[in-house]
């Protein structure tokens, strides 16, 4: 068994990313934990109601209940201006989580994202991942998120280029599924934050490495004894 975290900076860029592989992780036995970065209303008050933001947090318990994840836990850091706070109180967070929990295994968000809480989650999550002082974490994967990662300006230093494939045949229906639980954040075709974009992204990574569907990472450390 083992103890996976699951880092998003907004409710829903965990399904988005990786809920496939969730859901895999904890049929498989793995104990999962979601971890929630920000708050909207705390960070955009006037773009954010405390009731639409308590409404998308009662939304992710249910999405990732249905995915078998075994915690969800929220910070109340502020989006979508992660940007303005000390960075190492991030890190320090972070890492009590994963001390806490004693995790092996870590997805983060792509640092290339257009988003800048996306970036600025993943250079938090290495900080606190370091492993140095016994840190837990073996291994750490950054995944994609539609409508962020596609969105970013194509540079060769920011791209985001998979070297691990995972089959998520088996769970490309509960993955969008999940996702629906998101009311607020589904779209319609064409937008990215479709069913119809969730399923053709998965299509795509599956077929690049044979399978029907798969979610794509890049893997940035793996450690092995």
């Amino acid at each position: 068994m083992a103890k996976v975290l699951v880092v998003a900076p907004h409710c829903d860029d965990e399904v988005l990313g990786c809920g496939g592989v969730i859901e895999k992780h904890a049929k498989a036995g793995d104990e999962v934990y979601v971890l929630m970065i920000t708050n909207g209303h705390i960070g955009a008050p006037e773009l954010f109601k405390a009731e639409d933001t308590a409404q998308n947090r009662v939304e992710a318990q249910v999405a990732n209940d249905f995915l078998g994840v075994k915690e969800v836990i929220f910070f109340d850091f502020p989006a979508p201006r992660l940007d303005s706070i000390p960075s190492y109180t991030l890190s320090l967070a972070i890492s009590k989580v994963i001390r806490g929990k004693e995790i092996e295994i870590m997805y983060i968000p792509h640092k290339g994202d257009i988003h800048r809480d996306h970036f600025v989650t993943h250079e938090c999550s290495l900080v606190a991942a370091r492993p140095i002082n016994n840190c837990p974490v073996k291994t750490i994967y950054a995944y994609e998120t539609l409508s962020e990662t596609e969105w970013a300006m194509p540079s060769q230093n920011e791209a985001f280029i998979p070297t691990v494939f995972v089959n998520i045949t088996d769970h490309i229906d509960s993955k969008i599924e999940s996702f629906a639980k998101y009311e607020g954040q589904v779209k319609q075709f064409p937008h990215p934050r479709s069913a119809e974009s969730i399923r053709a992204l998965a299509m795509h990574r599956g077929a690049t490495v044979g399978f029907h569907y798969a979610e794509a990472f890049m893997l940035i450390r793996d450690i092995k004894n």
